[in-house]
């Protein structure tokens, strides 16, 4: 993953279309052994695991700009790939490449938290193929969801939708409900932001419903995803009645997201209660969107994330009308600005 490679911070929902086709036709390949360099063993794996998930850990923490979450990048070029030519059997290598595909996964999404949107592209492009190479469906539809949550969050929300559905009917018959769950979720909020009520009510009542039919203890269910609990889906559903211009439903929602601990997932906490701000504005109610833009931006200040950042830049636009008259206004719009660029 060579960084002259990453000069632009474009992106082109194009790149996408070949490489989920491809997946899409064939989302896994046989397993094989390879004969290379030195053996890869379990206590290989075992690190390449770990380093995933701090990087989820740092990355949800302290944002996609954070010096150790970007750090993924040099695991991945110093340690995955010379693994990837050593020598191995069928069932390490398969996970190896399934461990190698979600620390680019991880590497793209904190590319793509940083703002560095071509960065990300490669790297999600690159974690689907190392997906398809491990034989790993389940992996490779939780890939292609976090390629539509990029493909949505960048202004293509009927492409995000589609690309959503598809990893959710390829991987049906064998994925987990939780990764299942994520994928319709994901179809939700691009529908969301489509302004399509119907299509994200429906996939999101899918995505609770998979959610809810989970057994504590399950064996298929996967340790990488378990950050995506019913607080999390109801963080998410606030941002899509926001979307939808439901005010109502918005806040009805975000009492259910209350219960996420922020210590641990700071930045989705600042990201929710900057929707929430904006869903208090939407319903006309200045006061209460104020002193949730306050806590939002206290949140936000500490978090090193241009996405997370962008959600208080647009409330202060929101805001701009009604800054004639009003100090309260404008002392928070110029606050926040000056805050998040020192940050």
């Amino acid at each position: 993953m060579d960084r002259r490679h990453f000069l632009s911070n474009g992106f082109a929902v194009s790149a996408f279309t070949t490489p989920v086709t491809r997946w899409l036709t064939q989302p896994a390949d046989a397993a094989t052994t390879h004969q290379g360099g030195r053996r890869v063993g379990r206590s290989d794996l075992t690190e390449l695991w770990q380093a995933a998930d701090e990087a989820r850990l740092w990355d949800s923490k302290f944002g996609g700009g954070n010096w150790k979450t970007s750090s993924v990048t040099e695991c991945l070029r110093l340690r995955a790939a010379p693994l990837l030519s050593g020598t191995y059997t069928e069932a390490i290598g398969k996970e190896l490449f399934a461990a190698t595909s979600e620390l680019s996964r991880v590497a793209g999404w904190a590319a793509f938290d940083a703002g560095r949107h071509e960065e990300a592209q490669r790297h999600f492009v690159q974690a689907l193929r190392l997906a398809r190479a491990a034989g790993d469906v389940q992996a490779g539809a939780y890939v292609l969801t976090t390629m539509s949550l990029q493909t949505m969050l960048r202004g293509f929300p009927r492409e995000a939708a589609d690309m959503a559905e598809g990893a959710y009917e390829r991987a049906k018959d064998s994925a987990a409900p939780r990764v299942l769950a994520f994928a319709k979720l994901a179809e939700a909020r691009a529908y969301g932001r489509a302004g399509d009520a119907k299509a994200a009510g429906a996939a999101l009542a899918c995505s609770e419903d998979l959610l809810g039919s989970i057994r504590p203890g399950s064996d298929d269910d996967p340790n990488w995803l378990s950050y995506f609990t019913h607080a999390r889906l109801a963080t998410d559903a606030t941002e899509i009645y926001r979307d939808l211009a439901q005010p109502q439903a918005a806040i009805t929602w975000n009492e259910q997201a209350d219960a996420m601990p922020p210590g641990r997932f700071t930045r989705a906490v600042g990201i929710r209660l900057s929707v929430l701000a904006s869903t208090h504005l939407q319903d006309g109610d200045l006061e209460q969107s104020l002193d949730v833009g306050s806590r939002a931006l206290e949140v936000l200040r500490t978090v090193s994330s241009t996405r997370a950042h962008g959600y208080l830049h647009g409330l202060t636009t929101d805001l701009e009308p009604w800054k004639t008259g009003n100090a309260d206004v404008s002392e928070f719009i110029g606050r926040a600005r000056s805050e998040l660029a020192a940050a």
